[in-house]
């Protein structure tokens, strides 16, 4: 090679390149986010949340139909036919034996005047769906975020809970170490460093575990976001410390009061008893007298309509003889005949026609009679609906204050157990290290404090998030 250093540098610019590339994709494939953001997240790639859009659209349609039902129709067809054989020619009422072409031209409009203000009903039925549909649809964003919420907060739950066991695992190595230093000295049995030995790999055992319980938490939240498998999900860790812990506020009456206001699918249920009302109208608008109003224009051609342009004589006479014996002498005329031209036969075939329709149900085997009742059924069932989500809201916020009420004092409880035997561990380990207590005494007081902490750290983050679930009934958004 005449110039080493040339191609070193060509590497060198080829190699941070594609380190670079790497980085940016590998920057691309990570997604760091908070609640907030992953609640966002999971609203814009929910399909499931897709698919509701579409029903929402779909409801949307049925009503610009509706609305579109009001005006009046109008309609044009055209035809090009050939007949072959003996036919009846439809403008002369000729036969015709040769092939006859033909053309049809018309339009057509016909207008609703009143079916029982069935129409108005309809628009007004199909209004309250849409509604109804939208509602539904804010009702499946706020599940998901409740979704995403629980499904973040186990994370942080998890992620804290390594620590823990992380923390425990090196006062362990630490003890252990302490521990073969007295076995050598003499001062303690090997029986007790063989203990601390199983202690440590059972708690490096509980460390995996919790690791993987990390991971499926991550897995979770990745799955409810509908991230691809090529994506790695980091979440952002709130200060939770700065999170006030208090008695949960107001009572679960007043909340029940804020949240019918609040919550879609209330007013969903209410909308679909408005619905179930026009459905009635609309089966009685069946019983009434329905005038429509038509009116069509039409034209066509045949080739089998011919006329008369002019008489030929053919040259010879004929004779006619009177009563009275006199003779006269007639020429023979040859008739000419022509095909009609196009534009004349429009003219002269154009129909027109209006009317104006009245029908008057008598009897349909009691169709119109099935149709109010079932129509009065389903009203009678949205009233039942709407009963029963209240009756759950209500239900649900008791429970969940309840819930919260109940965390917190697990949370205040665990918080003074855990200072408790923080201390008595502290004494113990002092002890131990003296060669006052054994190891089995020692292992006991230390797994009590992991307990404790474990128990701690559960009671604490179902305190936040049933917190966090009483916020999202009083309408405030979800986020620390």
């Amino acid at each position: 090679m005449k110039n080493p250093f040339r191609l070193v540098c060509l590497l060198w610019m080829l190699l941070s390149f594609s380190g670079i590339r790497a980085l940016q994709a590998q920057q691309a494939d990570t997604l760091v986010l908070d609640l907030e953001q992953c609640i966002a997240y999971a609203w814009e790639n929910n399909l499931r949340l897709q698919q509701q859009k579409l029903g929402v659209d779909v409801a949307r349609e049925n009503l610009r139909q509706s609305q579109a039902n009001r005006f009046p129709n109008l309609n044009a067809s055209a035809s090009h036919a050939y007949n072959f054989g003996r036919t009846i020619d439809p403008f002369t009422n000729d036969f015709a034996t040769e092939s006859v072409r033909s053309n049809n031209f018309s339009i057509s409009s016909g207008l609703n005047l009143f079916s029982g203000f069935q129409l108005q009903n309809t628009i007004g039925q199909n209004r309250m769906e849409l509604q109804a549909g939208v509602l539904d649809l804010e009702k499946s964003y706020n599940d998901i975020a409740l979704l995403v919420a629980s499904a973040y907060l186990q994370i942080l739950f998890s992620s804290e809970l390594v620590g823990i066991v992380d923390n425990q695992l090196e006062i362990t190595r630490q003890q252990l170490e302490r521990t073969r230093q007295l076995v050598q000295a003499g001062t303690l049995a090997r029986g007790a460093l063989l203990t601390i030995e199983a202690q440590l790999a059972g708690e490096e055992l509980q460390l995996v575990n919790a690791r993987n319980q990390l991971d499926l938490a991550y897995l979770n939240l990745s799955q409810i976001l509908f991230l691809s498998p090529e994506q790695q999900l980091f979440i952002v860790f709130p200060d939770l410390d700065e999170v006030p812990v208090m008695e949960p506020e107001p009572s679960p009456l007043q909340m029940y009061r804020i949240a019918l206001g609040l919550q879609p699918d209330v007013k969903a249920s209410e909308f679909r008893i408005a619905s179930a009302e026009r459905g009635v109208a609309i089966a009685r608008g069946a019983r009434s007298p329905s005038v429509r109003l038509s009116g069509s224009l039409g034209t066509g051609y045949s080739e089998a309509s011919v006329e008369i342009f002019g008489e030929v004589p053919t040259g010879l006479n004929q004779m006619v003889v009177r009563d009275n014996g006199e003779i006269l002498l007639f020429p023979i005329m040859d008739r000419q005949i022509r095909r009609k031209p196009f534009n004349d036969q429009l003219n002269d075939n154009l129909n027109r026609s209006v009317g104006l329709f009245v029908s008057i149900p008598l009897f349909n085997n009691y169709q119109v009679r099935s149709s109010v009742s079932r129509a009065r059924i389903n009203l009678d069932n949205a009233r039942l609906q709407n009963q029963i989500v209240r009756e759950q809201l209500f239900q649900t916020i008791q429970q969940a204050h309840a819930d919260a009420s109940a965390s917190l004092k697990r949370y205040l409880a665990s918080q003074t157990n855990v200072v408790a035997l923080e201390e008595a561990f502290r004494y113990t380990q002092q002890r131990f290290n003296v060669g006052m207590v054994n190891s089995l005494e020692y292992n006991d007081a230390k797994n009590r404090l992991a307990a404790a902490q474990s128990e701690l750290l559960q009671s604490r983050y179902e305190y936040l998030f049933r917190m966090k679930i009483l916020d999202f009934y009083q309408g405030n958004p979800l986020n620390f």
